[in-house]
């Protein structure tokens, strides 16, 4: 039952809604809470003006002292997920001050997304600061995606700005720089010109025109409109059917990158990926300092999948362009294929675009929407990601606040953790691999509250979460920017410490952070699993057990 004083206190008028909007979660999460989690209660106090002790008298003792070089973050009250799956938030002109980036954050945003094809390079730059503002407030570390915003083909402009094309027609798409009209209209991508043969398939503003090359010349294109429609200045050109010669960076892109990249971020989104090199060149360029996000989004990648995967760190379903290049039926067949494949190698991969597209301008989703956002959750992805809902939507908080509603009563179900259990690949064939299933295996049959991870690049971390374990993985490393990568990584509460020299110490260690972070209490065991020596990366050979005394 709920203490009384607090039963009290919660019926007072406007009492709810004002915990609701401070702590970023649903009015229906606070009435429905049973008591007030330990980390919570001092913001309950606050909100509601009485003393802490009045709320929890077990609370108010001061914690005891920690050791010196003990955990960095500290000095803040623990913020923790009831989830597994992660959300990414992209802010916009509807997100973009500190006091909403908090509120998405706590609200339940793991990661921020900068969207570079908008917005200039001071917007972006303020933003960031904003961010890492936010992350010293809440003391947790938070992820920046950095999406950059590829080639974009796109047609000419027309004398009067826009034509109907009529189904049957003749259209051509050439070189000229002419405004175009009903017959015809600059195509400046000499590059779709060469690699068009007879028959390839063009697709028009999204894909609600379809063209059909019927002549190839050096100069231009003669097609057949099968599917009509307006069109007007400047719309997108897809070609589905051909693999284009046009690398995925342009020079916005890496001059983009040369901004950014010391500005420190997690990661990078990368577009109109076709074929492994384009992966290769954008490594080459962030040199270690993030790690690069495959955007699949054309047919060509998809067939690429396998050697792109081995080389990418992480992988997007970008299911908005991979919709109108591929048939809509293909979608979510593609959608399982890549979330399966990343997830055999160990790879974070997100599910994105239209999630909950209505909440841009409605404050609640569709049925549908709320069954594709438990599709991806049920198909095991590390995180799904709010694009124009939270970018320049209506409204931003409750679509973050509806999408952490929707993934944590999903992990709730029996089925999904049946079907993770079902659907988990087998152990890799390496040292590394086996101690991971083992530290999964050892937790599940003694029950363990945790499994705490030693990593310095993650790596270890990673490997834990490929197993998808019943119990939280609480990854610990020296690395800020480690800790800010795994922000994205299924199942993972990451958390900076200083570094460890011994195996002594890294039980100790982990055991104190089990504590401090609510993950276990005196008497609870902990899985703690590293590579020795420390500080080696990609190693992962050591595993222990730890009481809680």
């Amino acid at each position: 039952m709920r203490d009384p004083t607090l039963e009290d206190l919660f019926a007072r008028r406007g009492a709810i809604t004002r915990i609701a909007t401070e702590l970023g979660i649903s009015t229906a999460a606070v009435s429905q809470w049973k008591r007030v989690p330990d980390d919570r209660v001092t913001d309950v106090a606050r909100i509601l003006g009485v003393a802490t002790q009045t709320l929890r008298p077990d609370l108010t003792e001061p914690p005891a002292p920690k050791p010196e070089g003990y955990v960095r973050m500290v000095a803040r009250p623990v913020l923790r997920r009831r989830r597994r799956t992660k959300i990414i938030a992209t802010l916009g002109p509807a997100s973009s001050t500190i006091e909403v980036i908090e509120r998405l954050y706590r609200a339940g945003a793991d990661v921020f997304r900068l969207n570079f094809s908008h917005g200039s390079h001071e917007d972006h730059a303020q933003r960031i600061l904003m961010i890492r503002e936010v992350e010293r407030r809440v003391g947790r570390p938070i992820g920046i995606l950095v999406d950059v915003q590829g080639p974009k083909l796109r047609v000419g402009q027309f004398q009067g700005g826009r034509v109907q094309l009529q189904t049957g027609q003749t259209f051509r798409l050439d070189l000229n720089p002419t405004p175009g009209d009903v017959r015809r209209v600059n195509l400046p991508h000499k590059e779709i010109i060469a690699a068009a043969q007879i028959g390839t398939t063009l697709l028009l503003d999204d894909g609600k025109l379809r063209l059909r090359v019927t002549r190839v010349r050096p100069d231009h294109l003669e097609t057949e409109v099968v599917v009509g429609g307006p069109l007007s200045d400047r719309k997108g050109v897809n070609v589905p059917d051909v693999a284009l010669p046009i690398p995925a960076l342009t020079e916005k892109d890496r001059a983009d990158l040369d901004f950014v990249l010391p500005l420190g971020i997690e990661y990078i989104g990368l577009s109109f990926v076709q074929r492994a090199e384009d992966v290769a060149e954008t490594k080459r360029i962030a040199a270690g300092r993030a790690w690069v996000m495959v955007k699949m989004e054309k047919p060509q990648a998809v067939e690429n999948l396998d050697s792109i995967l081995a080389l990418t760190d992480c992988v997007m379903v970008a299911r908005g362009d991979l919709g109108v290049e591929l048939p809509p039926e293909e979608v979510p067949l593609v959608q399982k294929r890549i979330v399966r494949a990343a997830r055999a190698l160990g790879k974070p991969v997100v599910v994105a675009t239209q999630m909950l597209e209505s909440m841009i301008t409605a404050p609640s989703p569709t049925r549908a929407e709320v069954s594709d956002v438990g599709t991806a959750v049920f198909d095991g992805a590390d995180a799904v990601m709010l694009s124009a809902e939270t970018a320049a939507g209506q409204y931003p908080y409750e679509a973050v606040n509806m999408m952490d509603r929707i993934v944590a009563r999903v992990e709730q179900d029996p089925d999904w953790r049946r079907l993770t259990d079902t659907s988990r690949p087998a152990p890799e064939r390496t040292s590394a691999g086996a101690i991971a299933t083992a530290a999964r295996q050892v937790a599940e049959t003694i029950e363990a509250e945790v499994i705490a991870t030693f990593s310095s690049t993650g790596s270890t971390t990673l490997r834990v979460a490929r197993e998808r374990p019943n119990c939280p993985i609480l990854g610990l490393t020296a690395s800020g920017t480690a800790a800010r990568r795994m922000a994205v990584v299924w199942g993972v509460h990451p958390l900076e410490v200083s570094e460890i020299h011994s195996m002594t110490e890294m039980v100790a260690r982990a055991v104190r952070a089990a504590q401090h972070e609510g993950f276990a209490q005196t008497g609870d065991e902990v899985v703690v699993t590293a590579g020795v020596p420390f500080g080696t990366p990609g190693t992962t050979n050591a595993l222990r057990v730890a009481v809680v005394r």
